[in-house]
């Protein structure tokens, strides 16, 4: 176990992050129930990592902002650098990554990218406040990507939902090869409700560019649920490899490259950029109720 783990609690929760991303490694309840997948490498080691400087993969694992080019894995580097621990409390903690000559190498921008959690009974918040501190505009794109258990705890065989707080039937679109095609697939939820079966995850990951809102609702209705909320999050992806014991549920702001697309991450579908000396702020908050 890392040495530098945080530990943090309510009195209905308890959740640990690492510096190691600034990623939160578990999420428990006060009778020790597992909320969080707890990245068993045999499916996927991930737990809630954080995506920055881009979402998704680029053409050919490359990005260019103008005339720098560089290797840039999917989901970019911030899910793989080490973050500061910037302060501590009973029920909160912040970690931060700055720039550096290695980021530099990649992301040619003086940025610092400071992650929030924070506990209150049964809510877990957790906000991102993203800085340019270069003398020159910073594209970027941002998401998080949380794991949680599928079924959730209490749940047994039930069905499990996702039902969308719009009740909206969101156009879909489905990678290939890793990029975004311009098709979309008819939306696999009606009246905002999506009964899920591990088969829907059979062609990667679904994804929704626009229109599933700011809220959604996971777990069987009337049994144990999670009700979340996304700030300045507009895009949602939902993703597992078929039977593994768990789902993401991934919002962002920002999105894989387009097919045929440059390597520019001001050209990718949902980009921002923001000014000198300019901040973003994106949170998702999650209530428990089992």
């Amino acid at each position: 176990m890392d040495p530098d783990l945080i530990r943090i609690a309510s009195d209905r929760l308890t959740a640990t992050v690492s510096p190691l991303g600034a990623e939160m490694q578990s999420l428990r309840t006060a009778g020790g129930a597992d909320l969080l997948w707890h990245g068993d490498p045999a499916w996927w080691s991930g737990r809630a990592p954080i995506l920055f400087p881009i979402v998704g993969k680029a053409p050919g694992d490359r990005i260019a902002v103008g005339d720098h080019e560089a290797d840039m894995r999917q989901h970019g580097f911030a899910r793989r650098s080490r973050f500061a621990l910037d302060a501590q409390g009973a029920d909160s903690c912040r970690h931060v990554l700055r720039d550096s000559a290695e980021t530099r190498a990649l992301y040619p921008f003086a940025f610092e990218l400071a992650v929030g959690h924070a506990l209150a009974g049964d809510r877990l918040s957790v906000s991102v406040e993203i800085a340019n501190r270069d003398p020159k505009p910073m594209p970027f794109g941002f998401g998080f990507h949380p794991a949680f258990a599928w079924p959730l705890p209490g749940a047994g065989g039930a069905p499990h939902e996702i039902r969308l707080d719009n009740g909206a039937e969101p156009p879909m679109a489905r990678l290939q090869d890793g990029l975004l095609p311009p098709d979309r697939p008819p939306s696999p939820f009606a009246a905002g409700r999506l009964v899920l079966a591990p088969e829907q995850f059979e062609a990667d990951a679904m994804i929704f560019p626009e229109g599933a809102g700011d809220g959604l609702r996971y777990g069987v209705p009337g049994g144990p649920e999670l009700a979340f909320s996304f700030e300045n999050l507009p895009n949602l992806a939902l993703w597992t490899i078929p039977g593994a014991p768990y789902l993401c549920v991934e919002p962002w702001h920002g999105m894989a490259a387009a097919t045929g697309a440059s390597p520019q991450i001001a050209e990718r579908p949902f980009s921002l950029s923001l000014a000198p000396g300019d901040t973003a702020r994106f949170a998702w908050h999650v209530t428990a109720h089992l």
